[in-house]
């Protein structure tokens, strides 16, 4: 009943807002921006006290070159600073229809407002928005104080390492386990190097094909792949981490980078020579850059409430744990709708037998539509 009693405002309030602008506040006016279209759009971000990677242009940028996602960020500004965003692309799909997702293929992208009077301004606009283009629904990953009672659609784990340390602290707050993984692989002679370039990423890849194959999953689109190089590792927000055994690539790990901020965005392995422990020293490796360049956060990105193997590998490197819940507006019923975690199912048991260049067509066809 107390749920119920928060829900109800918001809902009630998303819904007058998007029928009528008549008691909008104009010294509070929401606008849908493309982020691309605004040259200092990174600048106005970083000034925001809780920002992501996510939250940039590149990444903004990766997203609709890719996937043909349109950028629509519902943005009020005091002077020339951002007050209140609340980033959204539109997804238009033919096999999964149209809606509004903030952001897609994004662990967690918070909105970024002063105190829930003016999420409530950003959200509204946004449903008023979606109604317009016909969305199905609207997807808000992350914002969890602005949804006090609102029954999260899903929920994740997720992991953040703080860096403020020298890097004998860093270490030193690591679990016994993963100390002497981080050990075999240096006594194992297993080599770490760090790069941003193409060929580089195209080893990982390679990595990821494995990796995506043995959890039962399609890996995505090499041309997502070529837009990461192009609008973030060739401009010096990211890098890749490659361990080797010999000349042998047997894991790595990709990383995003904003004005002192850091996420591990994605890591695989080759199966083979898992007990050499490449994935610990890419990771260490990384962690020791960031230390060195002043990166003082590390985000170890989501993590099913089903999958403990890689929840306990993140906490074992100190990280804090919170919970990341995305909610979901349907526009059509007006209320928020709860679903279940996809990441697993029965799927997996079909694509872990399917060859890699079928999983590729796959993931090629598909990943636009699941966003």
């Amino acid at each position: 009943m107390q749920a119920e009693s928060v829900i109800a405002p918001l809902e009630k309030f998303a819904a007058a807002e998007a029928a009528s602008s008549a008691t909008k506040n104009p010294a509070f006016a929401v606008q849908p921006v493309n982020p691309l279209e605004i040259q200092n759009w990174d600048a106005l971000v970083v000034n925001c006290p809780v920002f992501s990677f996510f939250h940039s242009a590149p990444w903004a940028k990766t997203l609709t070159e890719t996937y043909g996602f349109l950028p629509n960020y519902f943005v009020a500004r005091r002077g020339t600073e951002i007050e209140s965003l609340l980033p959204m692309m539109e997804v238009s799909s033919w096999l999964t229809g149209r809606r509004g997702v903030a952001l897609p293929f994004t662990d967690s992208c918070e909105p970024v407002c002063t105190d829930k009077n003016s999420f409530q301004e950003v959200f509204s606009s946004a449903i008023g928005f979606g109604k317009s283009r016909g969305w199905k629904y609207l997807e808000c990953r992350g914002g969890g104080k602005f949804f006090d009672g609102v029954p999260p659609s899903v929920s994740f784990f997720g992991h953040c390492l703080d860096l403020n340390f020298s890097e004998e602290k860093v270490l030193g707050r690591l679990e016994n386990s993963v100390r002497r993984a981080i050990r075999k692989a240096e006594k194992e002679g297993v080599t770490a190097e760090i790069s941003q370039s193409l060929d580089a990423l195209k080893v990982f890849y390679f990595l990821q094909c494995k990796t995506r194959k043995k959890h039962g999953l399609p890996p995505q689109p090499f041309s997502f792949f070529l837009n990461i190089h192009k609008y973030i590792l060739s401009q010096n927000l990211g890098m890749v981490v490659l361990a080797k055994y010999g000349k042998t690539p047997i894991a790595g790990s990709v990383y995003f980078h904003l004005a002192g901020r850091a996420i591990y965005k994605y890591g695989a392995s080759d199966e083979r020579f898992q007990q050499l422990r490449g994935s610990n020293l890419t990771m260490w490796e990384a962690i020791k850059w960031y230390v060195c360049h002043g990166v003082h956060e590390l985000h170890l990105g989501k993590t099913s409430f089903a999958n403990d193997g890689l929840r306990r590998f993140k906490l074992g490197w100190g990280a804090d744990e919170e919970q990341i819940n995305y909610f979901k507006y349907d526009l059509r019923m007006g209320k928020f709708i709860t679903e279940r975690d996809e990441a697993f199912g029965w799927y997996n048991r079909i694509f872990r037998v399917m060859p890699i260049r079928v999983l590729r067509l796959v993931g090629e066809l598909l990943y636009r539509h699941s966003a």
